[in-house]
């Protein structure tokens, strides 16, 4: 059995783009999926995938309804591999895993918190993982060498593992991934029947918050069903808030509307920063550029050369205008360093 080797079970979004990541750490990979046009697309994508008579991983990346047929049937052909999955609810899963003896040790629960609103093979990336959470949920017997391979797994895709029971993972994906999901639909729905002179005019807001309700609706509903009992708490929560927020839109209150935003600006604070660091207040850097190619890598080559990190960026140009604007999120130290050190060769930076 080779010690990195890895069947890939379902040739979509999540599946493809592990066997991108997983080739590129220099794994051997192969991938299978029922549908042959996905199968193809995969291979192709992957190149010089090998069969593997005996690998030493097996990602399950099916729809859930066939995760634990999957396991079944290849922990019985495969008796030495460690099995991992890639499905959003893990409670029922683990639960039908750990009345088999002959995979329970075998098997790691996990979820990569990572996707694209659009679905299949030709959507995947290899690096679609890096930096992002990826939660992984022993069962109650799961071996420490199968922890310690699915382990390695997320490091060599480049996300950043955390362990948890299988209920804690279902009620904290109900609230940072279910909840922004139903929301997101939502604000889609209530678009319908607008007029659409009026939606040419939506800015940058309206298509953030409605990204989410371009998502699969097939997939969703029953991810949503699956875990209604978390998801119908979430959405009394909010209920309770639009009704507040409501009241103090029809009684003219200021004092209630401002409490509501308020609180979501508190709400919003707890959201962490990159790989779950403490979110921070950043410095917007405004740098206008002249519109010919190459401009932005020029940028970053600077920021090397006086050791600044730039968290986010933000692109502004008009088709046919001569020049743009870059702004860069950054610490207010690294901000004012920035500036100084572009306009003394240069560049417009501007006040941050």
């Amino acid at each position: 059995m080779s010690q990195r080797s890895a069947l890939i079970v379902g040739g979509g979004l999540v599946g493809t783009s592990i066997a991108l990541g997983l080739k590129q750490s220099g794994w051997q990979v192969a991938i299978e999926d029922i549908d042959e046009k996905n199968q193809s697309l995969a291979r192709d994508l992957v190149k010089n995938s090998v069969d593997i008579e005996d690998p030493s991983l097996i990602v399950i990346a099916t729809p859930p309804e066939a995760i634990l047929n999957e396991l079944l049937r290849l922990s019985a052909e495969h008796t030495q591999a460690t099995f991992i999955d890639i499905s959003g609810l893990k409670s029922e899963l683990i639960l039908k895993v750990e009345e088999f003896p002959e995979i329970v040790t075998r098997f790691v629960g996990s979820h990569p918190m990572a996707g694209r609103e659009n679905s299949g093979p030709q959507n995947a990336r290899g690096d679609l993982f890096q930096g992002r959470a990826w939660i992984l949920t022993p069962t109650s017997l799961s071996s420490e060498a199968s922890i310690a391979r699915a382990k390695e797994v997320v490091n060599d895709l480049g996300a950043i593992s955390y362990i948890m029971n299988a209920q804690e993972h279902d009620e904290t994906i109900a609230k940072i991934s279910h909840l922004p999901q139903m929301l997101s639909s939502l604000l889609g729905a209530s678009l319908l029947g607008s007029k659409e002179d009026s939606l040419t005019l939506a800015g940058q807001g309206l298509r953030d918050i409605s990204r989410l309700a371009a998502s699969d609706p097939k997939l969703w509903s029953a991810l949503l069903i699956s875990n209604r009992d978390e998801n119908l708490a979430n959405l009394q929560q909010v209920q309770s808030l639009m009704e507040s927020l409501m009241n103090g839109l029809t009684q003219g209150s200021a004092a209630v509307v401002e409490e509501i935003l308020t609180m979501g600006v508190e709400g919003k604070k707890l959201i962490p920063g990159k790989h779950g660091a403490k979110n921070r207040d950043y410095t917007f850097l405004p740098i206008v550029i002249d519109d010919k190619p190459g401009q932005l890598a020029r940028i970053f080559n600077e920021c090397q050369v006086v050791n600044v990190n730039v968290e986010d960026l933000a692109i502004e140009h008009t088709p046919g205008q001569q020049t743009g604007l870059i702004t860069l999120s950054l610490s207010d130290e690294d901000a004012r360093k920035l500036q100084a050190h572009l306009n003394a060769n240069g560049w417009l930076a501007h006040a941050p």
